[in-house]
């Protein structure tokens, strides 16, 4: 019904049997993983990378202005927004902010390019119109780029800053967050501080579990064909990757850990956490310290497509 008549993966869907979608999953971050040896080149696109990063948000800080006040016209896209827009009338608001951002930024990057690499490997996402890929990339970025945080056990350490109460703005004579908008300044520095152990405890959650390499091709693959997303015109072949995913996960870990009867419900468990972080979070903890005010989807959508 929502797969168009003349879908192409729809019939790449009946070309292939579920063993080698599957496989293709795998495969994928099979070849991510044996590119590691190819150091100097992949050292060399990480950097590329980062600098581009750096030079678009250094870019963008002389027009700081116009992008605050294009940002601010965007709707609230999560419940981080929400949580900043809760009473200020009560006592200050904890906020953290990375205590090495050029460090914590550097792997974040170098994450960023191989969950890339990891999307454009996966055949059954290539045979997807390119629409269907822009929304899956732009959905499933954040939560890739944690997934590959804990499967590369990056760890970071952030110190709390303090957002002034509504009172003590008045008392003080500190402009109000509105005000701040109105003039077009840069508003709310860090992230909320349950945001960053959200965060954390995910990562913990992956470590504690001691996820295998195919786990975390399959949690990709999974995380990777959101079938919830609205426009999507191959629905229903989505809908089959991520199942398929889900019970290959299942059937896995049946196999290789069968005395651990509650490990595939852990793996959920890890699953509906990471679904629950917001991307705006990721962006604002992890890439805007470095690269300002810069949109991240212009950045992934160059990064992948070289537009």
């Amino acid at each position: 019904m929502a797969t168009l008549e003349g879908c192409r993966c729809r019939s790449a869907s009946a070309r292939n049997n579920s063993s080698s979608i599957l496989y293709s999953i795998l495969k994928s971050d099979s070849l991510v993983t044996a590119e590691e040896p190819q150091q100097h080149q992949q050292q060399h696109s990480q950097h590329q990378t980062l600098q581009h990063l750096l030079l678009k948000g250094s870019s963008s800080s002389s027009s700081s202005s116009s992008s605050s006040s294009s940002s601010s016209s965007s709707g609230p896209g999560s419940l981080q927004e929400l949580r900043q827009q809760a009473c200020s009338c009560g006592s200050t608001r904890r906020r953290g902010v990375l205590r090495s951002p050029q460090v914590t930024c550097k792997a974040a990057s170098a994450v960023l390019v191989k969950t890339l690499r990891f999307v454009k490997n996966v055949p059954c996402f290539r045979e997807l119109p390119e629409d269907d890929q822009l929304m899956l990339i732009r959905s499933g970025w954040a939560p890739l780029l944690v997934l590959g945080l804990a499967q590369d056990r990056v760890d970071f350490e952030t110190t709390e800053t303090v957002e002034p109460s509504m009172l003590q703005r008045i008392l003080t004579g500190v402009p109000d967050r509105q005000s701040e908008i109105l003039a077009g300044q840069r508003v709310a520095v860090g992230v909320s501080v349950v945001d960053i152990e959200a965060i954390k405890a995910f990562l913990k959650k992956c470590w504690s579990v001691d996820i295998s390499t195919k786990e975390y091709a399959y949690l990709k693959g999974a995380v990777l064909f959101n079938p919830d997303l609205e426009g999507l015109r191959c629905l229903h072949y989505i809908q089959a990757l991520r199942r398929e995913a889900h019970q290959a996960l299942n059937e896995h870990v049946r196999l290789i850990h069968r005395d651990d009867s509650m490990r595939f419900a852990k793996l959920l468990i890890a699953l509906s956490m990471l679904r629950a972080i917001s991307p705006l979070v990721v962006a604002q903890l992890f890439f805007r310290p470095v690269i300002g005010a810069v949109n991240i989807e212009e950045v992934l959508m160059e990064m992948f497509y070289g537009k």
